[in-house]
């Protein structure tokens, strides 16, 4: 039994890399704030501000720290995971192409443009125009006459 080669991915179009490319810098700077919280807070521990700032007790408080570095560890898996569910809705709704049910314009941007134009500016693609065979054996259905199979030209 041979198994049959995965389809190929379509090929990734300069917006669709643009977006990834944001979507991991996004993951990247929330990644490295979350990491200046924990620096700080060892930073905090080895150097013991608040008792050259306000005085008092100059001892150790790694348990202390320690346990600030879970919490925000836990905090920063939970807000990452919200994230990468976020931009990945986000990146669902960037595929879908908005058309007018009426005209059948597409919404690129802040304008509606024809299909053909879009199609061409978006994609370099030259459109055509043709019928398909269901619409085609409606099309016949409709300008037949009942019962002769001869073409009803009058309607």
């Amino acid at each position: 039994m041979e198994l049959e080669p995965p389809p190929e991915a379509p090929p990734p179009t300069p917006a669709r890399e643009k977006s990834t490319r944001y979507s991991r810098s996004i993951l990247w700077v929330e990644g490295f704030g979350f990491g200046m919280i924990i620096l700080l807070t060892w930073i905090d521990e080895w150097l013991n501000i608040p008792f050259h700032i306000f005085g008092g007790s100059q001892g150790s408080h790694w348990q202390a720290s320690l346990l600030t570095t879970q919490v925000v560890l836990v905090v920063w898996w939970v807000v990452h995971q919200r994230t990468v569910r976020v931009l990945a809705r986000l990146h669902y709704l960037e595929r879908m192409l908005r058309m007018c049910a009426w005209c059948r314009k597409i919404g690129d941007g802040e304008e509606w443009v024809p299909m053909e134009q879009y199609f061409s500016n978006r994609f370099d693609t030259r459109t055509s125009h043709g019928v398909c065979p269901e619409c085609a054996e409606g099309m016949r259905a409709e300008f037949r006459k009942p019962g002769d199979g001869e073409v009803n030209r009058d309607s």
